[in-house]
């Protein structure tokens, strides 16, 4: 039997089947946008005083908010923000003295033009429909922030305080025939302690607005209506559960007739039969429950987002018209075997973003689909397939365009409740965590592309774990149709479907110098496993990457909302203050291709890791708040940034990857470079009889060596072997970057690694001649350089505090940022180079990190050149962090008397046996100081320089003077 009715309330007298339903009329809707009078509550005294009527003497335009119009205060140093500003120093350091003055520019977040917290009131008068006067009538406010009031006619309606979905009000009993007032009041304040850092209200991201967005209408229906319905797919049996709760007024009975229909979005003709039942509803609120076949049905997925719509239908017994409503839905089950995600019995691997609600333009969601589409699409073009919310839930909008592109969403309700808030209180944060459950799951769970849910983000609480664990359960029982875990970041229960955790990643918060990345050298052979190896459930990995890149001031311009750059213009005005202000393209540039290097090593680790559930990168875009946390290859509008684009990320973060694992990524030309290639394959469906390419490359293109694997069958899975290359590099004569590349024959599938490779044999002594050597500046050295003599300063060791000892360099790129973490190490963000730069003709190098560097920064010391002259450019130079945008060397060079110095603050004296790329770096640094062309132009203050180390205890000589 294709269908099936099941309610204890439902009269089965038989059924019908007929070709369609078709819509009699459209339910009446009454749009209220447009020109509302306003009224500011600054006093909190609306209440008390009846602003629901009385005299208005301004106006606004809905929907919308109110510093989109120019409505609210002027940010000043008392701004109530709604956040917390970890690094207090902009309100009394003497760096910002000039931005807090006047019109202030904030360091810590985007600057909205206007501020106001507090409660609003809107009003505007209707004129309702003639014929409305028995229908029921909603009050439809699609997206508010935070809590409503409503009165119509001077009548209290009700209060709403949901920050996920409408605000609804049946305001049916309040209005009358002709014209109506109706009045909101919207109080943006803090009024639950959610957390004063969750997304849904803070001003690091979508700022603590007030107003109205989205849909304001008031919309006239018949009292018999569709409260909910929720489709259930049962892909093994081809059909649907169709659960419907139908409300009608008290002490009333409906009989009639239930029609529903499923056509299919994506095919021509797809319309599938209507199935009829009569029904009678004796009591106010009915549930009723139909079974409907799809016969062979087209499933829904990343690859394949077929969608299906419902449309259930209500007529009376005289046949007319009485309640309609359509529901779109996917043929999608989603599960886990094992540690891994399923989707309709196929192996998932997630490849996430995290979207904090960053809106620059105006400072809120948008409702309308064109911008969903826009970020979306950008997601999948950087070969992601999944999108987490970070304690907030998005619009209908974003859902139904999630739906059509094929992503899957993890959603969360309000909250990230630390920070001075907890869950497990057993009080009205627990309540409504659950009431904010609820409310998602209703107004949005039929959209397939909604996959996953959590209570929030990084909950606080001693009770943590026995209320998300109930938590959990309860919504795995309630809805079946997606996955419940306790919390993003933690903790790990075993009630959780699946654990989203942060120790699978290459850097943690507080590990500063001591992570993988910048603790170990070079290499793409870690993985997760002895992390994930106890784990019984998917493991995602959580807010990868994190790394930071230089300010792009050409940005600026783009922000022509109601949020404005002013952290921006001081890191750029600082920039310039510092003298080097023409640097800002170069440190952008350097600091996003290492940036770039940062995130593939933390991706390309994740899908190494066998068994591993994904990762949720933060982020692909920047993130304005907290600081300014500069982590996006693309900024906050999605657009991407001059230095990597979405080709190269695919290479590395897509469907199907090539990967190697090598131990290392250095190698001297008596050593043999060995690569074992894997592939991280979850496309639509399995691959057989492959190729898989690859070639060893010079830095001109020039093929090394080259060769290929053939592959009979590539499963849905990662961690699979191809084969393992092995290269003799003892036909590499000079130091050499090489390029290892990778492909999958016939496909777009490709990747590829540098490597170095340095001759063994080398021995920088012998390229000493008449340098000399030595690691402080006495008088006998100063003597003989004012007299001629070119200087080799090596003071690694001995550089003061307060000019450059207190900066902690690393090889990687800044942790989200510095002035968020307080200063966790790393402060630089990679550095920058003139790789034409004769010091370098021995030397391969970009103008930027890579690998290589890796040896050098970890045993270097940066030096400040502030109190030089701006023309000085270092040789070597490390971006600072821009909250300081401290002028640093690691090696600059000038004049000082008749003689030349250079000073190198790396540690180019120890160990160099067993360090190839140091030994390197002085080989090509002294063949450079004994050439011609060492010709330095600078004149160097002695002064300065001494002033910058503490004096060594020994001083090292060339072993014979010229």
């Amino acid at each position: 039997m294709p269908y099936r009715f099941v309610s204890c309330f439902l009269l089965m007298l038989g059924y019908w089947l007929s070709p369609c339903i078709y819509s009699v009329q459209a339910q009446s809707n009454v749009s209220l946008a447009g020109a509302w009078q306003l009224r500011l509550d600054s006093t909190d005294s609306g209440l008390e005083k009846h602003y629901w009527v009385g005299m208005y003497t301004d106006q606004i335009n809905l929907p919308g908010s109110l510093a989109q119009q120019g409505k609210g205060n002027p940010v000043t140093l008392d701004t109530p923000w709604t956040g917390d500003i970890v690094d207090s120093t902009y309100f009394v350091s003497d760096k910002y003295q000039t931005y807090r003055q006047g019109d202030i520019k904030v360091p810590f977040w985007l600057k909205p033009v206007k501020y106001y917290a507090g409660p609003v009131w809107y009003r505007r008068q209707v004129i309702l429909p003639a014929d409305w006067s028995k229908k029921r009538v909603v009050l439809n406010l699609e997206r508010c922030h935070w809590e409503t009031m409503v009165y119509v006619n001077g009548q209290f309606c009700g209060t709403r305080n949901s920050l996920v979905v409408p605000h609804q009000f049946d305001v049916s009993g309040y209005l009358k025939p002709g014209e109506n007032t109706i009045a909101i009041r919207v109080d943006n304040r803090i009024k639950l302690h959610i957390g004063p850092n969750s997304h849904s209200i803070a001003d690091h991201t979508q700022s603590n607005w007030n107003g109205i967005v989205g849909d304001i209408s008031l919309e006239a229906s018949n009292p018999v209506f569709f409260d909910d319905i929720k489709i259930y797919p049962n892909l093994k049996n081809q059909t649907i559960r169709i659960a419907m709760t139908v409300r009608q007024p008290r002490h009333e009975q409906f009989m009639g007739k239930l029609s529903l229909q499923v056509k299919n979005r994506g095919r021509k003709g797809g319309v599938l039969p209507v199935q009829q039942q009569e029904v009678s509803l004796p009591t106010e609120s009915t549930s009723l429950t139909a079974t409907y076949s799809i016969p062979d049905p087209a499933l829904w997925d990343e690859f394949s987002p077929n969608l299906y719509q419902v449309v259930a239908q209500l007529t009376d017994a005289q046949g007319q018209h009485i309640s309609e409503k359509e529901v779109s839905f996917g043929m999608r089950e989603i599960s886990t075997e094992g540690t891994r995600i399923v989707v309709n019995g196929r192996p998932v691997f997630l490849r996430g973003d995290v979207d904090c609600a960053a809106f620059p333009l105006t400072g809120y969601p948008p409702t309308s689909e064109a911008p969903w589409e826009k970020i979306m699409t950008t997601l999948k073009q950087y070969g992601l397939n999944h999108l987490r919310f970070h304690s907030w839930c998005p619009p209908d909008a974003a859902f139904r365009v999630a739906d059509r592109l094929g992503l899957y969403l993890y959603v969360e309700s309000p909250l990230w409740a630390n920070q001075g808030s907890a869950v497990g209180t057993d009080g009205v944060i627990d309540t409504f965590i659950y009431q904010e459950s609820d409310r998602i799951l209703k107004q949005y769970g039929n959209h397939p592309s909604f996959c996953m849910m959590s209570y929030g983000n990084e909950p606080g609480g001693r009770n943590q774990h026995a209320f998300l664990g109930r938590w959990v359960d309860h919504f795995k029982q309630t809805d079946t149709r997606r996955l419940f875990t306790s919390g993003a970041g933690w903790p790990m229960l075993p009630e959780n479907q699946f654990h989203i955790h942060s120790d699978a990643r290459i850097q943690h918060w507080g590990e500063g110098l001591n992570s993988i990345i910048n603790r170990l050298a070079p290499q793409t052979s870690y993985d997760w496993r002895d992390t994930i190896k106890s784990v019984k459930a998917p493991y995602v990995s959580h807010e990868i990457g994190q790394w930071c890149v230089y300010p792009n001031f050409n940005e600026m311009a783009k922000y022509t909302g109601v949020m404005k750059p002013t952290n921006f213009e001081i890191f750029k005005e600082t920039l310039a203050a510092n003298g080097m202000g023409d640097q800002a393209e170069a440190f952008l540039n350097a600091s996003g291709r290492l940036q770039t290097l940062c995130y593939k090593a933390d991706i390309e680790a994740a899908l190494r890791t066998p068994g591993f559930g994904g990762f949720q990168l933060l982020g692909l875009h920047d993130f304005p708040g907290q600081g300014t946390a500069l982590v996006g290859a693309l900024n906050t509008f999605y657009e991407p940034k001059p230095y990597t684009n979405a080709r190269e990320y695919r290479r590395f973060c897509n469907q199907t990857v090539l990967l190697a694992r090598m131990d290392k990524l250095i190698y001297q030309n008596n050593q043999t470079l060995t690569a074992h290639l894997e592939i991280a394959h979850f496309g639509a469906s399995e691959l057989a009889n492959q190729t898989v390419l690859w070639q060893l490359t010079d830095a001109k293109g020039a093929v090394k060596r080259s060769g290929h694997f053939t592959k009979d069958k590539i499963r849905i899975d990662n961690a699979q072997p191809v084969g393992t290359i092995e290269i003799p590099l003892s036909m590499i004569k000079s130091p050499q970057q090489l390029t290892l590349s990778v492909s999958l024959k016939g496909s777009d599938v490709s990747n590829q690694w540098d490597v170095w490779v340095y001759p063994a044999g080398i021995d920088p002594a012998a390229e000493t001649g008449t340098v000399l050597i030595t690691r402080s500046l006495t008088d006998d050295v100063i003597r003989r350089m004012q007299q001629g003599a070119s200087v080799l300063l090596l003071p690694y060791g001995y550089v003061k505090e307060g000019k450059g000892a207190e900066v902690k360099i690393g090889f990687s790129s800044v942790f989200w940022n510095t002035s968020w973490t307080k200063g966790q190490a790393p402060h630089t963000l990679g550095l920058v180079c003139n790789p034409a730069h004769s010091l370098f003709a021995s030397f391969p190098t970009e103008s930027h990190s890579n690998f290589q560097w890796q040896d050098i920064v970890s045993h270097s010391q940066a030096v400040i050149l502030d109190g030089f002259s701006t023309s000085l450019r270092p040789l070597i130079q490390p971006i600072d962090t821009w909250f300081e945008n401290r002028r640093l060397a690691l090696a600059f060079e000038g004049k000082v008397g008749k003689g030349k110095l250079i000073v190198c603050t790396v540690d180019l004296e120890n160990e160099l046996t067993k360090r190839p790329v140091a030994r390197q770096l002085k080989y090509s640094l002294l063949r450079y100081m004994n050439s011609s062309k060492f010709n330095p132009n600078q004149e160097l203050e002695l002064a300065k320089v001494q002033s910058l180390f503490s004096e060594a205890k020994t001083v090292a000589y060339p072993t014979a003077e010229k």
